[in-house]
């Protein structure tokens, strides 16, 4: 099992250029195809020419747009041609975030950046990230929009809570596990709550262990209640200078709103690491 056909979401936000380098190293580490797919924040028209004299707005806004797209576009096709790495561009028209998931359901993994508020273009659209992560169908893998990343996945860190999301998560993983250095099974409790359980680890490492050379162990420890499931994952990966960290995503579309669980949520926000997440 491998990666074989990648997405990287690209955009003019200032982390553009940290995430396409990021998915031109792992296309070249798995022989892979690699797809950008240009998506920004595109407002409808109907909007602007509600308002009196907001048609020339409008307009000006679609000739910036594809100003910017020429741009990028020039930039992804010049990386490929350094990096020697075969690929495509996709800058369809229309709801970028249905772009987005559209290309990334025909995708081994979806490379996105970490939302920043401070960073207007880095606004694609209400949700997008949620959106992605429970609607793309294919693992996700989530690029800090700050510092740089030499390796990713030689020091693999995997949240285990015995939860389906997390399987999902640790199954599509195996590319990067396979290739690993070392991997390590994060499992959680806390005083009212007990992690998984000795003999669904064991029965997690002995199945990892079939697909790698590399030592496989567990990490067993307690969280403080002051401290969200998230953050102590965050911290426990940081202190033991992991590389890459593997979990589930939690949550659900209620509503048109996006109800995420606690320790996605608290991922998306502090995250200083790559993630990789399946729902």
């Amino acid at each position: 099992m491998t990666y074989k056909t990648m997405m990287v979401h690209l955009d003019t936000s200032r982390g553009t250029q940290t995430r396409l380098s990021f998915a031109l190293k792992l296309a070249h580490k798995f022989d892979a195809h690699l797809d950008g797919v240009f998506a920004m924040f595109d407002p409808h028209p109907v909007g602007f020419y509600a308002m009196t004299g907001a048609a020339d707005l409008y307009n000006a806004h679609r000739t910036f747009l594809a100003q910017k797209r020429r741009e990028v576009e020039g930039l992804f096709r010049a990386e490929l041609t350094r990096a020697q790495v075969p690929g495509g561009w996709n800058a369809p028209d229309g709801y970028p975030v249905t772009t987005v998931l559209q290309r990334g359901r025909t995708s081994d993994l979806v490379v996105l950046g970490q939302s920043r508020p401070q960073d207007p273009e880095s606004c694609v659209a209400d949700n997008f990230l949620e959106t992605v992560l429970l609607g793309a169908g294919s693992p996700v893998l989530l690029i800090p929009e700050t510092g740089y990343f030499e390796a990713v996945g030689d020091h693999v860190l995997i949240g285990w809570n015995g939860s389906r999301e997390s399987a999902r998560a640790i199954h599509d993983a195996i590319p990067f596990i396979a290739r690993a250095a070392h991997v390590t099974v994060a499992a959680i409790s806390t005083v009212f709550k007990p992690g998984p359980t000795e003999a669904s680890c064991a029965d997690f490492v002995r199945m990892l262990r079939r697909h790698t050379t590399c030592p496989v162990d567990v990490a067993r420890f307690e969280r403080p209640l002051t401290v969200s499931t998230g953050d102590a994952l965050l911290k426990f990966a940081i202190d033991g200078e992991y590389d890459l960290l593997v979990t589930g995503a939690y949550g659900h579309a209620r509503f048109q709103e996006f109800v995420l669980g606690g320790v996605t949520r608290a991922i998306l926000a502090s995250m200083a690491l790559p993630v990789l997440m399946s729902h």
